[in-house]
């Protein structure tokens, strides 16, 4: 009699190796076939998961935020931080995940050009994909005003200036290809410097 297979467990595993073969072959060049040959199984079983490749890939995606509000979101959590550290940490510890998985940002990139060129506006996508990390960012921001701690400012205006600076850093490690942001992050502490109250 055969094992029992779980189904959130294999669904895991499937995208963390259909992650690679979108990293491997860009997003166009990843086929279902590669897919499912990566992972094992035939396209028949990949397609009781998931319908599509675009679906694989969305699901990748938001895997990997839900990675990253989850090391932000316990920054933020952290009551022995200033408001002006936590900033910092979000800040930097987004970079850090993101120099940590350039490849797939690299990826990312490629398939928002690829939804353009379908007449598909990415801003919509890509917005819904960011919102929450930017929530947890205004939300710090939104803490250190009502604490005294950070000068009273436009959140909104605050939050997206923040935000600035990782689109810039997706863009020197993505584009770019320069490893070393260590300039940006000496930005980012004068930036975060610049609201203390």
């Amino acid at each position: 009699m055969a094992a029992p297979v779980e189904h959130d467990k294999r669904q895991k595993k499937i995208l963390e190796k259909a992650l690679a073969v979108f990293m491997e072959e860009g997003y166009e060049d990843a086929t279902y076939q590669k897919i499912a040959d990566k992972c094992g199984i035939t396209r028949t079983i990949l397609y009781l998961y998931f319908k599509n490749k675009k679906e694989i890939f969305t699901y990748s995606i938001k895997h990997f935020l839900l990675t990253i509000e989850d090391h932000i979101n316990a920054i933020r959590a952290n009551n022995s931080l200033s408001c002006q550290e936590k900033l910092t940490k979000v800040i930097f510890e987004i970079f850090k995940l993101l120099e940590q998985n350039n490849k797939l940002v690299s990826v990312l990139l490629e398939y928002i050009l690829y939804i353009a060129k379908k007449d598909i506006n990415p801003a919509t996508r890509v917005r819904r994909r960011v919102l929450k990390l930017q929530h947890i960012i205004s939300t710090i921001i939104i803490d250190g005003v009502k604490s005294g701690e950070l000068k009273k400012v436009n959140i909104k205006k605050t939050r997206d200036y923040l935000y600035c600076f990782i689109e810039s850093a997706i863009y020197q490690l993505a584009i770019l290809k320069n490893n070393n942001i260590d300039e940006l992050k000496e930005t980012v502490i004068f930036a975060v410097e610049k609201l203390k109250a």
